[in-house]
């Protein structure tokens, strides 16, 4: 099966995409694409999907970075190959034309960013405590500091779970209104003490406010297509093992 790469015109010329799940070559829970290797996949099948990724990335693997993810609001700066090494953090930059940047999410917001005039690229994974601790904010920080400028910088919010799949616990709200009451329109009333919370609207807010040129979410639902995407939740609720990991890639 051919590789589903979503893109979106805000990024422009630059290389990038949102893989979703079809076109691997794992199989059972993580039939598809899943580029997890942290997962329970075989990891000789979970190279050979992130040798796809590459391929259509047109750089060699070893020239795809992605950090170790730990829900942290640290950034990497990359300038060379990485080797294999995975330091801990939740993005990375680079000015170096030839690297990509890679994000695994699977309900997460993977967020893409250019600047193409002053060519300087990221890739950040945007969970609710990455978002809320400034994991998006840091990423067009450690762009500045290769010369990017935010007002020039675009960034996209790929496939991540949507506010009608999110539901969340009143402890979850008291963290995000606890110092910051507008957070409460992020939220929607559920069942008894339930909330519905909307990370897409809340990463596109965190990226405006910091004073980003545009910004847009694609809109897939992580938990709502099986067919095209990996969910967390929508695994946990279904009682299965385990699940696969999306990728999202960026490169100058």
């Amino acid at each position: 099966m051919t590789l589903e790469i979503l893109t979106s015109d805000l990024l422009g010329p630059v290389r990038h995409g949102f893989f979703t799940r079809r076109g691997g070559a794992s199989s059972g829970v993580f039939a598809g694409l899943n580029c997890g290797m942290g997962s329970s996949d075989q990891s000789e099948i979970v190279t050979i999907n992130r040798s796809r990724v590459a391929d259509a990335m047109n750089v060699p693997l070893t020239h795809m970075a992605h950090p170790y993810q730990v829900h942290s609001a640290d950034v990497l700066t990359i300038t060379e190959p990485q080797n294999g090494t995975r330091p801990k953090a939740d993005a990375v930059v680079t000015a170096t034309p030839g690297l990509a940047l890679a994000v695994l999410t699977a309900d997460c917001q993977p967020v893409l960013f250019a600047d193409t005039d002053a060519g300087v690229v990221g890739a950040a994974h945007a969970g609710w405590r990455g978002a809320l601790d400034g994991v998006l904010e840091a990423t067009l920080d450690a762009m500045e500091a290769l010369g990017a400028s935010r007002a020039d910088t675009k960034a996209v919010i790929g496939p991540s779970i949507s506010q009608a799949a999110y539901e969340v616990g009143p402890e979850f709200l008291d963290a995000f209104i606890a110092n910051t009451p507008e957070n409460s329109r992020f939220f929607a009333q559920g069942e008894g003490d339930r909330m519905h919370f909307d990370l897409p609207s809340y990463g596109l807010h965190r990226l405006r406010s910091a004073g980003i040129g545009a910004a847009e979410w694609t809109r897939h639902c992580t938990y709502a297509d099986a067919d095209r995407f990996y969910s967390y939740r929508r695994t946990t609720h279904a009682g299965e093992a385990d699940y696969g990991r999306l990728i999202s890639v960026i490169r100058l």
